[in-house]
């Protein structure tokens, strides 16, 4: 039973990374690339680690994979949101086809300051101070 349920898994996350990798060849720019390729990888690697951990049934193993999966999930939404965040204030272009540009005109590249806060569902922007990145 647990050969089926690796089987499954290693299948489910090899899809999901063939997916990743198409994406990055099909989407229009490399803000889109990235949205694609983080996400389908990121939960392609987890099924696969599931599928050692369920294959191997080893508490040494489990627990490596486990913590695999922990840093997966906790650095790859980072870094790509870093790797955007720093292509778009270096000024690579969108996709002609983007509709909505939430941060044009309130990034100062000067003080590197992001003026303004988020925006209320009312339409306008809220009271918030400005956000400094870090």
């Amino acid at each position: 039973m647990s050969e089926a349920i690796s089987m499954v898994f290693m299948l489910v996350g090899a899809f999901l990374m063939f997916v990743a990798a198409v994406g990055i060849v099909r989407m229009p720019d490399l803000f889109t690339r990235m949205q694609a390729n983080t996400k389908a990888a990121t939960l392609g690697a987890v099924c696969v680690l599931v599928a050692v951990a369920v294959h191997f049934k080893d508490f040494g193993v489990t627990t490596r994979a486990v913590a695999i999966i922990v840093f997966f999930f906790l650095t790859a939404p980072v870094g790509a949101h870093m790797l955007g965040r720093a292509a778009y204030f270096m000024g690579v272009s969108l996709w002609e086809g983007t509709i909505v540009d939430e941060l044009r005109g309130r990034y100062d590249s000067r003080t590197h300051v992001l003026e303004g806060g988020p925006v209320n569902p009312a339409g306008g922007e809220s009271s918030a101070p400005p956000v400094a990145p870090h």
